[in-house]
């Protein structure tokens, strides 16, 4: 359900439009000039949004309001399974996966399912030669944050 309906009049002018909106860094397109800004935040690393609580910011208000949840006891969304309770109901829709074999990503080459979008992301390195997570002293580059957090005890003497 659209909560504003000028929100929903402007998609409806644009949904059939050309994406008519490049970034000039990336060469990404969009529809409204309005998600190219918000885009761009991502190349510019601006966070215009911050939390008064906490001091966190983000690139979109949304997100903002989204996250101030965590700051109030208010969690409204229960688990029928386990009784866990959620201030979003996505947070508690993520959740339920928890307990069933529900396994929404696939990967397209082993064919690995994943309850996650974010594990798949992760997973799909293997198959690649990406490691985003580079070691600052050696240089060394790893698939995994965890795995660099691992090597880097290596340096810091708490491994041999």
């Amino acid at each position: 359900m659209w909560k504003v309906f000028c929100h929903l009049e402007e998609h409806m002018k644009t949904d059939n439009e050309v994406h008519q909106y490049e970034c000039p860094q990336c060469g990404k397109s969009f529809k409204q000039r309005s998600t190219l800004e918000v885009h761009i935040r991502i190349h510019t690393g601006q966070r215009p949004y911050t939390c008064t609580q906490c001091g966190k910011s983000f690139r979109q208000k949304g997100h903002l309001q989204v996250h101030m949840g965590i700051h109030t006891e208010e969690r409204p969304y229960t688990c029928p399974q386990c009784g866990k309770s959620f201030n979003l109901k996505l947070t508690l829709q993520r959740h339920m996966r928890i307990h069933t074999e529900v396994r929404p990503y696939t990967c397209p080459k082993c064919g690995k399912g994943f309850k996650r979008k974010s594990t798949l992301k992760d997973h799909m390195r293997i198959h690649s030669e990406e490691r985003p997570y580079p070691c600052l002293r050696c240089e060394k580059g790893f698939k995994r944050k965890t795995t660099l957090k691992d090597h880097m005890r290596i340096h810091t003497g708490e491994r041999q």
